[in-house]
């Protein structure tokens, strides 16, 4: 279920500082900042969902997954395709992500 939170959280994220992106950067309404606050909050309120005992280890964990549905993004609504360099990194910050979510820990 970790998996599933991540990705829906990461893709609220994107979308709601893509939101600040059209506006600030983009000349678009300053109407876009509402549905943007509005990701954002869904964005915070998704990570408490991450069964984690600590919320540094569940924000860690989610670094790596962001950085992938960022790349995922940029493909998809952006346009731009991931080139070898792109897709190798996002796969070391997947492998990083799964380490700090399922390592084993002493008791």
């Amino acid at each position: 279920m970790s998996i599933a939170i991540y990705i829906l959280a990461a893709f609220a994220e994107i979308a709601g500082c893509f939101a600040f992106w059209a506006w600030a950067r983009g000349d678009k309404s300053a109407l876009w900042l509402v549905p943007g606050l509005a990701s954002l909050a869904l964005f915070a309120f998704l990570l408490t969902r991450i069964d984690s005992a600590f919320a540094g280890r569940a924000f860690a964990a989610y670094g790596g997954v962001y950085i992938a549905a960022s790349l995922a993004w940029m493909w998809a609504v952006e346009g731009a395709r991931p080139d070898r360099w792109d897709l190798a990194g996002g796969a070391v910050c997947l492998a990083g992500a799964a380490i700090i979510l399922w390592g084993p820990r002493g008791g």
